[in-house]
């Protein structure tokens, strides 16, 4: 796999981890249940994706996790996260394949649901996602 190829796909998983921490924090905080749910998701589902590493030669899928806890770290704002995602996305919808689109959708609905079901503004911010993935 060409560089350019393999740093596109850790971004990918970065901007992944963008997307999840902006529906968990679209309420304003992120409740540990939701945090549980995204390890556990990456582990089942996302280190099956592809082969690609990051740097360290770690499964590049854990840099959603690095990014989410990041952001947590610096309590960003959910919906300027979101928009960065957006802005990725439209970049590089090639990237986005149907499986990643499928996983992404359901990952972000499991973490929406994660603690006391969805509220308001996580449903809204999932049905943006949907409308951008139809797109």
């Amino acid at each position: 796999m060409l560089e350019t190829d393999k740093n596109l796909q850790n971004e990918l998983y970065q901007n992944l981890g963008k997307l999840f921490y902006a529906i968990a924090m679209a309420d304003h905080s992120v409740h540990m249940k939701e945090m549980e749910k995204l390890n556990e998701l990456v582990k089942d589902y996302w280190l099956e994706v592809d082969d690609v590493e990051d740097e360290y030669g770690t499964d590049a899928a854990f840099q959603i996790i690095s990014v989410f806890d990041w952001l947590l770290e610096y309590t960003k704002d959910s919906e300027e996260i979101y928009e960065e995602f957006e802005a990725f996305y439209t970049e590089h919808k090639t990237l986005f394949t149907k499986e990643i689109q499928n996983l992404a959708m359901s990952t972000s609905r499991a973490i929406a649901a994660a603690f006391a079901g969805s509220n308001k503004s996580e449903l809204i911010l999932l049905g943006r996602l949907q409308l951008l993935f139809d797109n």
